[in-house]
């Protein structure tokens, strides 16, 4: 028997006990008594209370007897644990006021428990009590930690606050109209309870507790002068407490109890026989089944009397001649309710067969398992609330009790939808709050070990998050470190100084992308001076195209913005004419591929060239503006020449890589001035600066070297522009 049963089996090997109602210990301190009867020590100097008076094994928990019993009853009432071992000394220091406490709160209907730390460690590692003494509650299956003076006020106080808020309203003459007339928004009936107490009695919001899910409780204190004119209206006796109960009837209760000594047996069974409407609506699952329960014993037959209306206005008469009827014939063996066909198709399609009801219909159904089936009858005619309906109805009742087979149809009925179900949001944020109050108990007392993987979780968390940060802030520091300016340089304006700011590489704002024009300034840091594995992009414009023009570039490089070693600056090919020509005749590649000469009569245009200058290892990148209008065919043909060359192989020879470049860069020759500016959009220029970008940033551009950097012909004012 031993070896069969887990829990048996752990206390022998533990404890060596074999029997449940063993008291623990005894085995291994019964040679120690035997051993010290032999000196003159009395016996009560190394005595303890061995065994539990009846009271204590009434109320002992078990981990089995918890999870089945305690914690699904922990939805009806509170429970009061408390956590002893039999070797604690303050333990034995608070039982007189625990005692005290039981005795007071028991017949209110609070569930007692006793948890053995030393028999029982499974449970109490379970509720989170690692010391005795402890006091717990227990509330809708959620555990609180008694923190107070252990005193019956307190004890008292604390199952008070476990409750939830409002469980009972305050009534006055003022809202008592519409607290009674809300029984068809709640679907419940309404208890007004009286009293001469200013506050309302721990009985009432325990009772109020137990049954929130069927009845709405209301209190009245007799004593206020706002509240005479319900008194004379019901003729309340003030000298004793009072209940009254409504359904339908707002004017007339259905049930009324009075009694000096208010017993919570008494007020359990008042509710539990009136916790339904005279007709309610079926609403969820669990009011129907409470409503229609499953047929066990043919004495036991209940019959459900099911009215399918509509919420609408129209249905409105109808609906309460079939609550008149119903409160005319009332029976044990009949229950009335009715459902809205919207609200519960699924039902109402397995009752009508799948047919729409255009009117209100009644169907007689009994239950006959717990899966849905139900043996039914629709009553012709419909339902319309005449007289003759009426009579049919109950003629079909009568011969229903007679004759129990004359219901001839049978289905399988759905589960109804819960139509009280709060929203998710709702439901979302009440367990949150939970959660955050537990939270906030454990770090008010310091339960320190329940909260260990809680804190362990969130200063990882932040340990990981401060640690990436802290770690990039390290590295974007390093790399944007200025270099420090040489000793002999002259001294430097402000205005040079906000320039080289400017040029400094930092990630751009996200609005827009930071271009600084290229003068005899900022020449040097930004080309000649820049530094080892940076390249400046250069955008050549001109007076009339430079607002067009940075915009466009702006947008086309903005995704390439972030990259810290990528700079972007301009040329003002009016101030500077020369400079390019120059560029360009250093490089005997290019100078072939452009074929112009210093002889010309006009110089050539350069707006919409952008140019990548490596000013450490003296090379460029050459952008050519993409041509539209009178020679759609260029941009084209020099596209479809650079896809190509992307899929040639790169251990060709330079010279080979040169020729293709030169035959790629001839149909697309510089126009003159004149005849561009009739045939080009300028923003257009840049169309497929993007696409050269993205080869820039793969290595893939062929690359122009120069042997120096020439010199810009001007001196300009800094000048710096942000689009």
């Amino acid at each position: 028997m031993i070896l069969s049963n887990e829990e048996r089996r752990a206390n022998f090997d533990r404890y060596g006990q074999m029997e449940e109602n063993q008291p623990f210990g005894q085995s291994q301190h019964q040679g120690f008594r035997n051993f010290h009867n032999s000196f003159y020590f009395d016996e009560s100097f190394f005595h303890f209370p061995s065994s539990r008076d009846f009271a204590d094994s009434e109320h002992l928990l078990h981990h089995a007897k918890y999870n089945s019993e305690v914690l699904p009853d922990s939805y009806r009432r509170p429970y009061l644990i408390k956590v002893t071992s039999k070797w604690c000394f303050a333990c034995i220091h608070i039982e007189p006021v625990w005692r005290e406490t039981v005795q007071e709160l028991e017949p209110l209907g609070v569930g007692i428990g006793i948890v053995d730390l030393g028999d029982e460690r499974r449970l109490a590692n379970q509720l989170g009590a690692h010391r005795a003494p402890s006091i717990i509650g227990l509330v809708n299956g959620r555990v609180t930690f008694f923190h107070q003076a252990v005193a019956r006020e307190h004890l008292r106080q604390f199952i008070e606050d476990l409750l939830p808020q409002r469980l009972v309203e305050k009534i006055t003459d003022k809202n008592y109209l519409p607290f009674l007339s809300s029984w068809h928004a709640e679907n419940k009936p309404s208890v007004l309870l009286f009293d001469q107490v200013p506050v309302v009695p721990l009985l009432y919001k325990l009772t109020a507790f137990a049954f929130r899910d069927y009845v709405r409780f209301g209190y009245v204190d007799q004593g206020e002068t706002y509240n005479t004119r319900l008194l004379r209206q019901f003729n309340i006796n003030t000298y004793a407490p009072t209940m009254l109960l409504f359904k339908e009837n707002t004017e007339k209760p259905a049930d009324i109890i009075q009694a000096r000594g208010m017993k919570r047996q008494i007020m359990d069974e008042f509710v539990s026989n009136n916790k339904f409407l005279q007709v309610p609506r079926l609403v969820n699952q669990q009011l129907f089944d409470e409503l229609c329960p499953v047929k066990q014993f043919h004495r036991r037959r209940k019959y459900c009397v099911l009215l399918i209306t509509g919420e609408e206005q129209a249905f409105v008469p109808g609906n309460k001649a079939f609550l008149d009827f119903a409160s005319a014939n009332s029976k044990e063996v009949l229950r009335f309710a009715y459902v809205y066909q919207r609200q519960q198709q699924p039902l109402c399609q397995a009752l009508l067969q799948n047919q729409a009801a255009l009117s209100p219909q009644v169907v007689i159904l009994e239950r006959r398992s717990q899966a849905g089936k139900v043996l039914y009858r629709s009553v012709t005619g419909g339902w319309n609330g005449s007289e003759e309906e009426k009579h049919r109805l109950h003629e079909q009742l009568e011969l229903l009790q007679r004759d129990p087979a004359y219901l001839t149809s049978d289905a399988t009925l759905p589960e109804l939808n819960n139509e009280m179900a709060p929203m998710f949001l709702i439901q979302w944020m009440n367990a949150a709050y939970d959660y955050l109050l537990q939270i906030y108990d454990d770090l008010l007392y310091s339960n320190w070990r329940e909260m260990m993987p809680i804190l362990s979780l969130i200063f990882s968390a932040l340990f990981i998050l401060f640690g990436t940060v802290i770690i990039q802030a390290f590295s974007e520091s390093g790399e944007e470190k200025p270099q420090k300016p040489k000793p002999k340089e002259p001294p430097k304006s402000e205005e040079d100084a906000s320039s080289r700011a400017s040029t400094s590489s930092r990630p751009p704002k996200k609005d827009f992308v930071e271009v600084t024009e290229l003068t005899d300034i900022t020449y040097t840091s930004n080309l000649v001076k820049l530094r080892p594995g940076h390249i400046n992009v250069v955008l050549v414009l001109t007076d009339t195209s430079k607002n067009a023009l940075l915009r466009k570039f702006a947008k086309e490089v903005f995704s390439f913005s972030g990259t810290q070693t990528l700079h972007f600056s301009f040329l003002n090919a009016d101030k500077h004419r020369h400079w390019m020509p120059s560029l360009l005749a250093s490089t005997p590649d290019s100078a072939q591929g452009l074929g112009h000469s210093d002889d010309d009569e006009e110089s050539p245009d350069y707006t919409g060239h952008v140019l990548a200058l490596n000013g450490y290892k003296k090379y460029f990148c050459l952008f050519r503006p993409v041509f539209t209008g009178d020679e759609p065919s260029d941009g084209s043909s020099s596209e479809a020449s650079l896809s190509s060359s992307r899929r040639k192989s790169r251990s060709r020879s330079r010279s080979q890589s040169r020729s293709r470049s030169r035959s790629r860069e001839d149909g697309a020759g510089l126009k003159r001035g004149s005849t561009r500016a009739t045939s080009l959009e300028v923003h257009h220029k840049l169309d497929r600066l993007g696409l050269w970008m993205e080869r820039l940033m793969e290595g893939t551009l062929p690359r122009l070297r120069v042997p120096a950097w020439p010199a810009l012909d001007t001196t300009t004012a800094n000048t710096s522009t942000e689009s």
